[in-house]
Formats: C-alpha cells, structure tokens, sequence
C-alpha cells in the first residue's frame, strides 16, 4: 500500500459503509414490494382473473420489448407512455364518466363544479383505500371499478392489436400493427397494466402514500409527492455536491500538498516498449470494437429516425421486420458489447507493460488467432465443434 494506506483503508471503510446500505435497502424494497393478488373478484361474487393471469401479462408484455416500448412505474423507452400512468388516468375518466352517468344521468364534464367535486371524493376513497385481503390474497373491487376497467382493456386490445381507429396512437407510439396478435395474449397483459395502476393509486396498509409512492402524478386521486420525497430528494443531491467538492479540496489542500507533481516525459514511454506476441495480436479486438461502435451509431440514427416517422424509415414501413422495440434494444447491446470488449482489449494489452514488457503467463491463449477467425468467434462455441478448430490454431 505504501504512501496510499490511509486512502485504501478509507475506500474501504466506504465500500462497507455504501454496500451495506444497498444491501440493505435491497431486501427492504424485495421485502415491501407491491403484493400480486391471488385473485381480483368483484364485490358481487364474479372473479375477473388470477395472479397467474397477472403474470402471463407480464410476459407478454416483455415479448413485445417491455422497457422497450413504453414503461412500467417510470423506467423505459421514450416514444410510447408509461403504461401504468396511462391506464390509471383512463380508468379514473372511465370512473367518473360511469359515476356521473349513473347518479347525474349526464357526463362528468356537463357536471357543476360541487357535483365533479363530490365524484372526485367518492373516486379518491375508492382507489386509494387497499382492498386486498392480506389473509386470503383476494382483491376485490366495485362494479362500477370493473366496468371502468373493462372500458380500459378494450382500449389496449385494440391499441396492441391492428385497429384501424388507433393507428395514428400506434405510429405516435412507435408501435408496429399488431403488436400483439393473440387476443388471449392482449387481454393477459391488460390484468398485467391494471395490477401496476393499482399498486400505484392504492396505499400501503397503515400508510398515506401508495405502494409506488404515490408515482404517478395523478391528481384526480391526490397522488402526489410525499413530504419524505421531497426532503430526502434536496437532501441527496445536497449531500452528493457536498461530498465531491469535499474530495475536491482535501485532495487540492491536503494531498495535494504531500507529494510533488511529476515532471512529463519528452517521449511517449509506450513508444519504447516492444510489442509483445499477444498485444500485436489484439487487431482483431480493436476491429471488434471499432465494427460494433460504428454499427451501434448507425444504428442509433435509424433508432431515433422513428422519433420522426414513428413506423417508417424515409417512406418505408420497416417496423413489420424492425420494430422500435427490437432495434433500440440492438442499440443498448451493441453499446455494451463494443465497451466490454474494449475494457478487455486495454486489459490485455496492459498486461505485459505492467509485467515489465513481457507477456504474462497464459496471456496468448486469450490473444489465439486461428485459421482466419477471431477467437471471439469460436469460443463461444460448443466444445464438440470447437475441438477441430482448437486442433489447427496457432499461438502469437
């Protein structure tokens, strides 16, 4: 460790410090998570669908892209809504439309202010009281909230499907026609979108804010922004400026102050190093990086062209082979691929510089060239097909 000890043993004390806290704050969060019901009934005794149900709809939901296109509880792509605030808002509407016409025989907008606002109350004790039996896991809602949600999903059966009055929803949202074809399919992931609306209006036992804390904003529903939140999101960043100019001016004042800065060399020291076997076979790596960078920024401007066209690329549907959801998720991996094989190059080809110019033991099996085909090609293969191809290589 030498002159640095103190500095190790403070980043270790941090390490233990934050990790702790991450592991901690992980368990609370697996520990408090929004429970699945076994069963959503409604209150007259008919049974609208089960937890299994829920969780098929979250998979078919994640066959179409899932962060991808659109987001669950505020995480995800950028072209279509967060779907849990989206089906929220529109089974609220659905709510008060159907509560007005039932006790005002008119629709919520022709209502006086005083009636909308009497709605309005009866709507927030309704969504944000917990309905869920926490012995038996059976959630039970109104008619009136059935209906509503019954209105919603047909409006997601025809916006996932091919529905010729939503198109223009579909191109705005960068979805492909008949996003998903199976009907059983688009009716699972509704039970799916409705489980996520209610965990986000609906509130924790013995709790004012909701399971998602009180995301999204919705305020025919009162959700808005607890006081906690708001405090600890000022005091986070506080601390986190705090904490970088404090490193900032102990190493500037303190540390800085230790040890004379070190003069620059007239030549570049790498320059008088010789290329060892296995860092001049890093070509194919560099090629790799280079191949997949430049194809993660085409692909990029092809991603973001849909911004534009929403399904199509210069007047060509391409959204039938490529939807948004498949090439943004290409972009994301593409970006990874090119960064990890470009950590793993400079690894290997600082290896030997640190090694005192020379290649590390077992270095060259990580650098093989073989018959043409870079190592990264056929390693990943499977050992019977492989063994043939390890038989012909050659070692750097």
């Amino acid at each position: 460790m030498g002159p640095y000890r103190r500095l190790w043993f403070l980043l270790i004390a941090v390490l233990v410090v934050t990790f702790s806290l991450l592991g901690y704050y992980g368990v609370e969060v697996y520990r408090q998570a929004p429970p699945m019901p076994a069963k959503v009934v409604v209150s007259d005794g008919r049974t609208l669908f089960t937890g299994e149900d829920i969780l098929d709809g979250q998979t078919a939901w994640q066959s179409v892209g899932g962060m991808q296109l659109g987001s669950i509880w505020g995480h995800g792509a950028y072209q279509a809504p967060d779907w849990t605030a989206d089906w929220l808002h529109r089974e609220l509407t659905a709510w008060l439309d159907l509560a007005a016409q039932q006790q005002y025989s008119r629709p919520y907008a022709k209502l006086d202010g005083p009636a909308q606002a009497a709605l309005r109350e009866q709507l927030r004790a309704e969504y944000r009281g917990n309905q869920a039996d926490a012995q038996t896991s059976v959630l039970t809602v109104s008619p009136r909230r059935a209906q509503a949600m019954a209105q919603t999903a047909d409006y997601y059966d025809r916006l996932f499907s091919d529905s010729p009055d939503l198109h223009t929803s579909r191109e705005h949202f960068a979805m492909k026609e008949n996003t998903l074809p199976s009907a059983e399919r688009r009716a699972q992931l509704t039970h799916f979108f409705f489980w996520t609306a209610w965990a986000a209006s609906t509130a924790r036992p013995g709790h004012e804010a909701t399971y998602t804390n009180n995301w999204p904003h919705e305020p025919l529903i009162g959700n808005q922004p607890t006081s906690e939140n708001v405090v600890w999101s000022v005091v986070s960043v506080v601390v986190l400026l705090a904490g970088v100019g404090l490193l900032v001016w102990a190493w500037a004042f303190l540390r800085g102050q230790e040890e004379n800065l070190p003069h620059a060399p007239t030549r570049d020291p790498l320059l008088a190093v010789a290329l060892t076997p296995s860092q001049r076979a890093l070509g194919k790596y560099l090629f790799l990086v280079v191949a997949l960078f430049v194809f993660q920024v085409f692909l990029g401007g092809f991603t973001a062209h849909y911004t534009v066209e929403g399904q199509k690329f210069y007047g060509i549907d391409v959204s039938q082979w490529f939807p948004y959801s498949l090439v943004r998720t290409w972009h994301i991996q593409s970006a990874l691929f090119w960064i990890a094989t470009g950590f793993l190059a400079a690894g290997l080809f600082l290896a030997p510089l640190i090694n005192g110019g020379k290649d590390p033991k077992f270095q060259r099996l990580a650098s093989m060239s073989c018959s043409g085909r870079s190592s990264w090609w056929w390693s990943a293969r499977s050992r019977a097909t492989t063994w043939p191809l390890r038989r012909s290589c050659r070692h750097t």
